[in-house]
């Protein structure tokens, strides 16, 4: 598996347009049906736009992380510092890839990259209930369903267009390992 190769950084303005479609690929249309993470059978429309992006990349209380290989960008996560935990969002790997082990490096970096920066005591992120199939990835990660609901913005284009009427968002938990201080 080449997800040794991968490399990663911290996105800027200029990566807005790659980040928008490399977002876009993973969750919504067609394109999207390549991999196993699509929402397109729940939610039509668009996932992000270039302003969405660009709150995350410009706000001051996180980042937005780019895992690439050979100098392209394959994958993408949001991270933003939330008192004694991170909030993970905005994951995506490019559909052709998936299932290939980069989703476990990639989520790996996030909690390293958010204990080393803010000393995160944990990982929270909310994800549509109906992904089951995503839910049970990120309980082998170690995260926990906490029965924490919220209703999906119907209404709200920003984040797509229902297809059904019973969406809403779970909070998903981990605690991240703390390093030992020395005595």
């Amino acid at each position: 598996m080449p997800t040794s190769e991968l490399t990663f950084r911290t996105a800027h303005d200029a990566d807005i347009p790659g980040l928008v479609e490399l977002i876009e690929s993973a969750y919504r249309g067609d394109a999207s049906r390549v991999g196993w993470t699509t929402e397109a059978d729940l939610l039509d429309g668009r996932r992000t736009d270039p302003d969405g992006v660009a709150a995350v990349v410009r706000n001051e209380t996180g980042r937005l992380l780019i895992a690439e290989r050979d100098g392209s960008m394959i994958a993408c996560c949001q991270l933003e510092h939330r008192g004694d935990h991170a909030y993970f969002g905005m994951f995506a790997v490019r559909p052709e890839l998936q299932g290939g082990g980069f989703g476990k490096v990639i989520i790996a970096e996030a909690e390293r990259t958010a204990q080393d920066l803010w000393g995160a005591r944990e990982m929270r992120m909310t994800v549509i209930r109906q992904r089951a199939e995503l839910i049970a990835w990120y309980e082998r990660r170690g995260y926990r369903r906490t029965g924490q609901f919220t209703p999906f913005p119907y209404g709200d284009e920003r984040f797509g267009i229902p297809q059904r009427a019973d969406l809403e968002f779970e909070l998903l938990v981990k605690p991240l390992a703390q390093a030992v201080s020395a005595q």
